[in-house]
């Protein structure tokens, strides 16, 4: 069975690899739209566009990504590799949807520290305060800042009420980033209440599949997860410029 699978999996990357690039019509696209939402209702307002296999269609509803045939007979959700130009057509993809996702909450729904000088990069970090990893990023916002790096800060409390209720407590502060430092640095926090968009950032994180902290995202769209040094961050930021 394991041959078997590998052998599918081999022969679809060299189907992948050696495709012409297909254009889709918008007759193609709108038949793969009431095709699709016979099986998925949910998929109305889908996103359909052609993918380089032919009669293969990228579909992307609430976030997710598949692929279907014209009839949408077939559907598989997976990664879809283009292997001449070591490229992940998937990801390509899933950094549209996370830039709109992140677009749509607004950064006024953010805490963001602002560099002094020019804005060059700007990085969305999704946090929790008591995270190791997310306070030894924390530690190096000078690093960001002196480089021209803005770091939006989206609070994601998965170790539990604590961090709920401290995440609430700095955004309701009277000065945010001053809170976020102390609790950064294992301070308590005056414990305050408002209006506060945590619960949005909870639900943006499902949505986006985040399920740790720190994971950081980048103007491209492009997601990592994890603790990354900051010289090594801003480098690439940098080389992307």
């Amino acid at each position: 069975m394991k041959f078997l699978l590998k052998s599918s999996l081999i022969a679809l990357l060299l189907v992948i690899a050696t495709a012409p690039l297909v254009h889709a019509g918008d007759t193609d696209i709108a038949a793969v739209k009431k095709a699709i939402t016979k099986h998925l209702p949910q998929a109305a307002n889908a996103t359909v566009k052609a993918t380089p296999v032919e009669g293969l269609f990228e579909v992307v509803t609430g976030g997710q990504v598949m692929y279907v045939t014209k009839d949408a007979r077939y559907i598989f959700d997976g990664d879809l590799y283009d292997m001449q130009l070591k490229k992940n057509i998937t990801e390509d993809a899933r950094s549209t949807i996370r830039l709109a996702a992140i677009n749509e909450l607004g950064e006024k729904n953010m805490l963001v520290y602002m560099p002094k000088g020019k804005v060059r990069h700007t990085i969305t970090v999704f946090t929790d305060i008591y995270c190791p990893y997310c306070r030894k990023l924390h530690n190096e916002m000078d690093d960001y800042l002196n480089n021209g790096v803005k770091v939006r800060y989206i609070f994601v409390p998965f170790k539990g009420q604590k961090s709920m209720e401290t995440s609430v407590s700095v955004w309701c502060a009277d000065d945010r980033n001053k809170a976020m430092d102390l609790a950064k640095g294992g301070s308590e926090v005056e414990k305050k209440s408002c209006d506060n968009p945590v619960s949005k950032h909870k639900q943006l994180a499902a949505q986006l599949g985040i399920r740790g902290t720190p994971a950081i995202l980048l103007e491209s769209g492009e997601l990592m997860p994890g603790y990354v040094p900051s010289s090594r961050l801003i480098k690439k930021l940098n080389e992307a410029h």
